[in-house]
């Protein structure tokens, strides 16, 4: 290790620009670590600046020692392991952390930047945004910018090393591209991530409590998109089913595991029109995948169960891509005797109040569909109240919304009017998923959010089959037409509706907002969803449908091996062209002279070369020599100077032989 890279390592301008970019690095993962690992690490890098400085001495080998082992100790302590994303994560900020404070030479600084480049990497764990895709490429930028201060030879601004480092990755930027287009997909992850790092999913569950749906209902988070190949469905079809509910004690409801190979497969009338679209469903962790009702068929790795639940072979902990057909006028029409045991189970005891008014109806009627529109009745004439917070219930869930609270959101709804009709003796079920979804202008697909989160509930009809019932739509039918405003609200407060409005400035931010997702849905679309499928489409979309992988294998190093031949001719003409500029201005000095008869052989030092001129040219000795008297001490001196070069420049420019 040289001195000059021992000086350099400790010059505070380089620090401090290493300290800066660091920041820069983990700034998306703070959110992610413990604060008392966050204030340990602005600790040491403030240790880290004052060693530099000279004003504190470095830790010896013990207290480094110390200070490891109680940061490893942290860490465990928090997550109860050191593996996994997030114990992982906070475990390479800690080391991080810990080598600042022992640099002593450039090789300690060089660490330090390749960890920064790991924590670029890691950050990706958390989100692949196109927006923190673009962040990340910034400060990989700043951290390369680095590196050139740390190997440059003379002082030089910071803005002149981020914009070589910015060349540097640019002219990287097709070999990129060449790789991530060509390189073979397989069809899944060649390692999976750690389990910890489906935590934060979130969507629907196969189980419904009262304030599930309502609390998943105020995230604006992305469930899905969809784009239809033909007309899209009217708002009062857009019910995306999910997870089917069948058994209950009375609060809380389950969907059970009634599907079987020995069971036969769902029977689908169909009436009305097809509709054929393609999802691109984000991952939630689960199974199941959202299809609108009924779905008549579907990508061959997902199957339909009996209750018409697209099920997925695995959890979904990527996004995925899917098309589908669906008959939203069809109709299910098959109630077995295993099916009308499970669509009549209720608890033995409890909600007396409800029990009594379902036989009430029975009693009253005898066609099931007027029992149906009595239930719905009740909901539209009674003062019943459409909310995001609920009060909360404890005993008799059914009794006491129906009769003393009446506050709720859909699952409260749904849940009542599904206990109701099978103490009438009708068979009924619960219906999970989404409802409506917001039509994206710019890219011409549906979007539905979280806050689309819905249930509904099916009883069976003579002679109808399962019947889509949406007992919310009686309370508050804007919610089939309008979404829901992701706001603050109180307890019992009405869910307010996100009317359109025609003012010029919302209008401008809803198409931004538009434009905006659209431009990130080819991202998840082209870059992060970038699999078999997805290269096949493209290669064919280039002319080369129907290539086996061996096929893209031997495009990719035919590629590879031209571009490198071409960095290597490159190279090679590099290295015979000079890139010295006091070069260029001496060999334009020597070409002005070759066409007055002097000639300046390969051998010939310019010493020599200016004692012949003056021999053979004495007219011209006085201004060329003074010429390459200044290319001399440029070329060869100890010091070089801006001013001087441009002299240099200047004077062979003005010298006319």
């Amino acid at each position: 290790m040289s001195a000059h890279q021992i000086d350099k390592a400790f010059r505070p301008e380089v620090l401090t620009r290493l300290l800066l970019v660091l920041i820069v690095v983990v700034a998306p993962q703070l959110p992610q670590l413990p604060l008392w690992l966050i204030g340990i690490s602005l600790a040491f890098g403030v240790w880290c600046y004052l060693i530099a400085q000279q004003r504190l001495k470095p830790p010896g080998i013990w207290l480094r020692i110390l200070l490891s082992a109680l940061l490893l100790f942290a860490v465990h302590a928090r997550y109860s392991t050191l593996l996994g994303r997030d114990a992982g994560a906070a475990l390479l900020f800690a080391m991080l952390a810990l080598k600042l404070i022992e640099i002593k030479e450039a090789r300690d600084i060089y660490i330090v930047v390749f960890l920064g480049y790991f924590l670029i990497i890691v950050s990706f764990l958390f989100t692949q945004s196109l927006w923190m895709a673009g962040y990340m490429l910034g400060a990989a930028v700043l951290l390369s910018a680095v590196l050139i201060d740390l190997n440059g030879t003379r002082v030089t601004a910071g803005t002149a090393h981020i914009r070589l480092a910015a060349a540097m990755l640019l002219r990287a930027a097709p070999l990129a591209l060449l790789l991530f287009v060509l390189f073979p997909r397989i069809a899944g992850p060649l390692w999976g991530l750690p389990e910890d790092a489906y935590g934060g999913m979130s969507g629907l569950s196969d189980e419904m409590a009262p304030g599930q749906i309502s609390q998943l209902s105020q995230s604006d988070a992305v469930a899905f998109r969809a784009a239809f190949d033909g007309p899209i469905p009217p708002p009062e079809q857009r019910y995306w089913r999910g997870p089917v509910l069948w058994d209950t004690d009375g609060k809380s409801w389950r969907r059970g595991h009634i599907e079987s190979a020995v069971r036969e497969p769902p029977t689908l009338t169909k009436a009305g029109n097809a509709v054929s679209y393609t999802v691109t469903l984000e991952p939630d962790n689960q199974r199941w995948l959202f299809a609108l009702d009924l779905i008549g068929s579907a990508a061959a790795t997902a199957k339909i169960t009996p209750d018409f639940l697209l099920l997925a072979p695995e959890p979904l902990r990527e996004r995925l891509r899917y098309t589908a057909t669906s008959y939203p006028d069809g109709t299910a029409s098959r109630l077995d005797a295993f099916e009308r045991q499970r669509a009549l189970q209720l608890p033995v005891n409890g909600n007396a109040r409800a029990r009594a008014l379902a036989r009430s109806w029975r009693g009253r009627y005898r066609n099931d569909a007027a029992v149906v529109q009595q239930a719905l009745a009740m909901f539209r004439n009674e003062p019943f109240i459409y909310t995001l917070r609920p009060p909360r219930i404890n005993e008799d869930f059914v009794d006491t919304f129906l009769f003393q609270t009446r506050k709720g959101f859909c699952e409260h709804y749904a849940a009542s009017f599904t206990f109701l009709m099978r103490a009438a003796g009708i068979p009924a079920r619960v219906v999970t998923g989404y409802q409506g979804g917001e039509l994206n202008t710019v890219g011409n697909y549906l979007v539905v959010r979280q806050l689309d989160a819905h249930a509904w509930a099916e009883v069976w009809l003579a002679g109808r089959g399962w019947t889509r019932v949406d007992p919310t739509a009686a309370v508050a039918p804007e919610r089939i037409e309008l979404g829901i405003v992701n706001g603050p609200q109180q307890l019992g407060d009405a869910v307010r509706f996100d009317v359109p409005r025609a003012a010029w400035l919302g209008a401008l931010w809803r198409e931004t907002r538009y434009g905006l997702d659209a431009l990130n849905n080819k991202w998840n679309q082209w870059v992060l969803s970038y699999g078999p499928q997805r290269q096949a489409e493209l290669l064919g979309w280039l002319g080369r449908g129907g290539i086996a992988w061996q096929s893209v294998a031997a495009l990719l190093l035919a590629a590879l091996g031209g571009i490198l031949t071409w960095i290597v001719v490159q190279l090679l003409k590099r290295q015979r062209r000079p890139h010295d500029p006091a070069v260029l201005a001496y060999q334009r000095l020597c070409r002005k002279l070759a066409r007055r008869g002097l000639d300046r052989p390969a051998h010939e030092g310019p010493g020599a070369f200016a004692a012949r001129i003056a021999a053979q040219r004495p007219d011209l000795a006085g201004q060329a020599q003074a010429i390459i008297k200044l290319y001399i001490a440029l070329r060869y001196g100890t010091y070089r100077s801006p001013e001087a070069l441009d002299q240099l420049r200047r004077a062979v420019r003005r010298f006319h032989p």
